[in-house]
């Protein structure tokens, strides 16, 4: 056999002697000979296709996570899971692209008309202790404009989770509009974080997470922090819109770990971020644009550890939101209720339908 050395295989797959090394080090692309003397990487003309395949990936912006997964799969399994997230990629790019135009009327003095058809949210939630936790630390809401979740930790968390939630309650009555409602949501988060700070009364052990979204007639915008997670329900298609603030997660997108290996790591319950947080834990904020027909889940981690995202897409497609909440909770209760769970669900729809809140 004829062999490649690390530097003419760079050359010829378009991949950096240096990417060639991350990636025999995450098992994503391993030298098919290493010289037991010198260390020196070898690779065969049967690498190539794969290689090309990683390269591919890396330039649509796929983390090495997913790429490791993607290349596992055969032909046909890739493929879709390559077009589920480019779907993603397109939705992203379609809201950065509205929000680009409003700011350039907005600064130009220009104004455009807003042709969008008003919708409205038809929403549940419900929060349940589990059967194992003495007590339940989740704070779950959905009212008109707000959909919240927060899952507090230590001898306070109930409190905690309470007063994030609470601090976000006045954007309820708040004027909205694209182009403000992420520095709305940015201050009301500011004050959260104080208020669980004034609960914690310094203690480490306090916090929670939290993970909503707002309003405004058209869009839906997100905060989150922590690993309470937001998924969107779309043309039958599970999609989830959060990404968990974990050291397990961490892992997980450096390719130092699989999802499988995550579900039993020692330090799967260990957040990354949390509120209060300090000045590097900074919640992610986005702005998504809704249709009718849509339908968010916002939930704990009580949820998602007991109920895998296939039987959740099934729950989620049928019955109304106060059904399917009650459904996702004596879901994730009859797997073990090992934690709190609490899920808020919310259909877009069009202002026929009366918005309808289950506690």
């Amino acid at each position: 056999m004829e062999w490649l050395t690390i530097g003419a295989f760079a050359k010829v797959c378009r991949l950096s002697p240096k990417a060639l090394r991350l990636y025999d080090e995450l098992d994503l692309l391993k030298p098919a000979r290493v010289d037991p003397e010198t260390g020196y990487r070898y690779y065969a003309d049967a690498q190539l296709e794969r290689a090309r395949l990683v390269a591919w990936l890396r330039r649509l912006g796929m983390p090495l996570a997913r790429i490791r997964e993607v290349c596992a799969l055969p032909p046909g399994p890739a493929a879709r899971e390559v077009r589920a997230y480019w779907a993603r990629v397109e939705a992203e790019t379609a809201v950065r692209r509205d929000l680009a135009a409003f700011l350039v009327d907005h600064l130009s003095g220009e104004s455009r008309r807003d042709t969008t058809k008003m919708l409205e949210l038809r929403y549940a939630a419900h929060s349940d202790r589990g059967h194992v936790r003495p007590s339940n630390q989740d704070t779950a809401y959905a009212g008109r404009r707000l959909l919240a979740v927060a899952d507090g930790c230590g001898p306070a968390g109930a409190s905690a989770s309470a007063a994030a939630v609470a601090a976000l309650k006045p954007l309820e009555e708040a004027e909205l509009s694209a182009g403000n409602v992420l520095n709305l949501l940015e201050d009301a988060v500011r004050s959260a974080a104080e208020a669980v700070q004034g609960v914690a009364e310094g203690s480490a052990e306090v916090g929670t997470t939290l993970t909503a979204l707002l309003w405004t007639g058209s869009r839906l915008a997100l905060v989150h922090i922590g690993d309470s997670r937001a998924y969107l329900l779309r043309d039958g298609e599970l999609f989830r819109i959060t990404h968990d603030h974990s050291v397990v997660q961490s892992l997980i997108d450096e390719g130092r770990l699989t999802p499988e290996e995550a579900d039993s790591h020692p330090q799967r319950m260990l957040l990354a971020k949390a509120l209060p947080g300090d000045s590097a834990d900074t919640p992610d904020l986005k702005l998504h644009e809704a249709r009718a027909g849509d339908r968010y889940l916002v939930c704990s981690d009580g949820l998602t550890r007991e109920v895998p995202d296939e039987r959740i897409r099934e729950l989620l497609g049928a019955g109304e939101p106060g059904d399917t909440v009650r459904a996702l909770v004596e879901a994730a209760n009859e797997a073990g209720g090992t934690d709190n769970v609490s899920a808020v669900v919310a259909d877009v729809v069009s202002p026929t339908h009366p918005p309808v809140s289950v506690g």
